[in-house]
């Protein structure tokens, strides 16, 4: 008698922790998606969609600023500067030694 007590304890036990497991994996999805639908319900409020316009202004104005730095590096040519040039006298030419 003690051995079928025992095997019954063994099989409620299992039975048991199948189900704690499937409750607790039940617990977390319906967690994720309460977490994804406030989310996306978060998204909308009036503060989310003004705080998106501002980083979108800036993200245009930042590819504007871009752009016009390319133009100007396009337009102007490669001019060596020579700090130098007052100082030096008008031949080139570097001493002999």
């Amino acid at each position: 008698m003690l051995a079928c007590g025992l095997q019954n304890r063994v099989a409620i036990m299992a039975i048991m922790r199948s189900l704690i497991v499937g409750a607790a994996l039940a617990g977390v999805l319906a967690g994720c998606l309460a977490g994804t639908n406030y989310a996306k319900a978060a998204d909308d409020s009036p503060v989310a969609v003004e705080q998106s316009e501002k980083k979108k202004a800036a993200e245009a104005i930042d590819r504007q600023y871009k752009s016009t730095l390319e133009r100007t590096r396009k337009d102007t040519p490669a001019v060596r500067a020579d700090p130098w040039q007052s100082i030096r006298g008008p031949d080139d030419s570097k001493p002999k030694r």
